[in-house]
């Protein structure tokens, strides 16, 4: 294989992490590491979720070699031009790993490039793609007839977040040590929790760094994921320590984490839990924290609670041993349903113009400066009346797998459901069952990379004339 570019297409935190990281990682094994002959290169393009750290985490992956940030993709989609001017070789794909499967069709046509889609849940435009790899056979079960020989069940990328993350990511107890008071035994409900050994090598347990103060290792841990801005936190906050606290005060021997985003300060995040700074204290029973910075940071109550924090990111390892999840709506629904991690989705009404991360022009209105709030609020008066499903597991099953509730939310009665579940194992298990069998099946990676290969054939190069913009 001679003067290869591959050019791969993704946008937010989750596909560049979960989707992006095993497809190159796979592409190298198939393709090889010559960079003479095979060049990988990320484009990615706006997204209302993004951090702002995608580049750097696609600049960090070793089999990528260039990246290119979201900032600079319109004028790259309409004129053909990288910010670096970049060259392009004669022979390539364009793999599509997130954003809008259009981006493909324009991009692939521009540089005469053969095209592959990877479609979790809807494939489109299926006379101008050349290849589809789909995570489920229903993606192509309404696709006509004579497209059907493009499309190829690969399986479910996000399955490889649960089986791929890096040993290096998560500490473990030296071998023959007795684990000290602060590191956590992954849950039994883990896919991490029997990890596999070099042969020949006894096998140590994983164990994640929690605060000293947390209780016994035997304690069930429970995620909590407020949001990451301000809007959602605000409300967020407040009301899952207050959630938080009434469980601790009935069950103390279980632990709380909260996976930090990227995109939010310790300082930051604790000020939401701080009633001068943030009047929602008050509205969700009272329940204050405070920020207590150590090896292992955390937020304590007044009451005792400590509820750790946990910055490393992506946490699929860490949300991987959670007994159960109190989330907001959003992408976290869709990461924790693909990790099969039990959850309850949280949608409080008090603040109507909190959700502001809709797609598409419902977004753009409710981010308009000044104007912005009375969009939000209007969005999602008309959005609550249509009463649709809101967690991402729940849409894409069709049915209601795991709970949400909405409207004005007092902590006592989430906390109420949360107890129920916990007392009551085999309720969550069956809801872990249903959420991995809405996923697909594993090696999408794998698949992805026998795509590629097979479209840079000697008989597979597109026969559309390369309109290629020299550097």
């Amino acid at each position: 294989m001679t003067d290869t570019d591959i050019l791969i297409l993704s946008n937010g935190p989750g596909e560049v992490t979960t989707w992006v990281r095993p497809v190159v990682k796979a592409l190298r094994q198939k393709l090889g590491n010559d960079r003479s002959q095979v060049r990988i290169s990320v484009v990615l393009s706006p997204c209302p979720n993004a951090s702002g750290k995608e580049a750097a985490i696609a600049q960090s992956f070793p089999e990528v070699d260039r990246v290119q940030a979201p900032e600079y993709f319109w004028k790259f989609l309409l004129w053909g031009k990288t910010i670096e001017n970049w060259d392009w070789r004669n022979r390539g794909v364009v793999v599509f790993l997130g954003g809008d499967q259009f981006f493909a069709v324009l991009i692939g046509k521009r540089l005469g490039y053969r095209t592959i889609v990877y479609a979790e849940w809807e494939a489109r435009w299926h006379n101008l793609i050349d290849r589809f790899g789909v995570m489920k056979p229903q993606v192509s079960d309404h696709v006509p007839q004579k497209y059907a020989h493009k499309f190829t069940v690969v399986g479910d990328l996000m399955v490889e977040a649960q089986t791929g993350i890096s040993p290096s990511s998560t500490p473990v107890a030296p071998l023959g040590e007795t684990p000290r008071p602060h590191w956590l035994p992954l849950s039994p409900l883990s896919p991490l929790s029997t990890p596999v050994a070099p042969l020949g090598e006894t096998p140590r347990p994983h164990w994640l760094p929690l605060s000293p103060s947390s209780p016994s290792s035997s304690s069930q841990l429970i995620g909590l994921l407020p949001g990451s801005k301000a809007a959602k936190l605000m409300q967020g906050l407040p009301l899952t320590l207050a959630i938080a606290q009434d469980i601790h005060a009935k069950r103390p021997e279980t632990r709380f984490v909260i996976p930090v985003a990227p995109t939010l300060d310790l300082q930051t995040l604790a000020s939401f839990a701080d009633p001068q700074k943030n009047p929602f204290v008050e509205t969700f029973g009272k329940v204050s924290a405070k920020l207590v910075e150590s090896e292992h940071p955390i937020l304590q109550t007044a009451a005792g609670l400590s509820v750790d924090l946990w910055t490393q990111t992506p946490a699929y390892d860490l949300l991987s041993q959670c007994t159960l999840c109190l989330t907001t709506v959003g992408a976290n629904t869709a990461e924790l349903g693909a990790l099969a991690v039990p959850m309850i989705v949280l949608l409080p009404t008090q603040q109507l113009d909190a959700m502001r991360s809709w797609d598409g022009l419902p977004g753009l209105l409710a981010n308009l400066p000044l104007v912005g709030s009375l969009f939000a609020k209007f969005i999602n008066w008309l959005f609550l009346r249509r009463k649709s499903l809101l967690a991402w597991p729940n849409i894409w099953a069709k049915e209601m797998i795991v709970p949400e509730l909405v409207g004005k939310l007092q902590p006592k009665d989430v906390a109420s459901m949360a107890l129920d579940f916990l007392s009551h194992p085999e309720k969550l298990a069956e809801i872990q069952t249903k959420l991995r069998n809405i996923r697909g099946e594993p090696g999408a990676a794998e698949k992805i990379a026998q795509l590629v290969e097979e479209e840079l054939g000697p008989n597979s190069q597109s026969d559309v004339p390369s309109r290629r913009p020299s550097s």
